[in-house]
């Protein structure tokens, strides 16, 4: 069985130093909350791991099938709990695409099979949280599953 492991140093007041494959990642906290801000807090590595698994599924999917887009950001939205334990509660995704026109079929392919068939951080966050996904593909939203608010409607 394969497996990841990481090693995460105090390093004093509240921040935290952790080497991933020889990468070292700085997380803090706020001044407010005794730190020196010298990083990010934990939390959102959760949503930036998400962005990244599902973002080189599609470049590596795309590429597969012969196809190069042009621009690519995914934004990942955690939707917090109001009581302790503070934990998100749901997620959605935004991926902005600019590819040719003619792509857009294999790029809404390419997102689909990313969040249904291969990201594991993803799959891994739906057995526990709703995870939904939008694409917006050159300008127009070509697809959104989540689900409409009553303040939105």
């Amino acid at each position: 069985m394969a497996v990841h492991e990481i090693e995460t140093q105090w390093m004093g007041k509240m921040q935290f130093n952790a080497l991933i494959n020889g990468h070292t990642v700085v997380m803090d906290a706020p001044e407010r909350s005794g730190g020196e801000d010298a990083g990010p807090i934990p939390k959102p590595f959760v949503l930036a791991a998400l962005s990244g698994c599902t973002g080189m599924d599609i470049v590596a999917l795309l590429r597969k099938s012969g196809n190069e887009i042009q621009d690519m950001s995914i934004q990942v939205t955690g939707e917090l709990s109001k009581q302790a334990p503070i934990s998100y509660v749901a997620m959605h995704i935004r991926y902005t695409i600019l590819a040719d026109a003619g792509m857009q079929e294999a790029v809404l392919t390419a997102v689909t099979d990313s969040q249904e068939k291969y990201c594991g951080v993803s799959y891994l966050l739906k057995k526990a949280i709703p995870v939904t996904w939008e694409i917006i593909f050159n300008g127009q939203v070509i697809f959104n599953n989540k689900p409409a608010l009553a303040a939105e409607v």
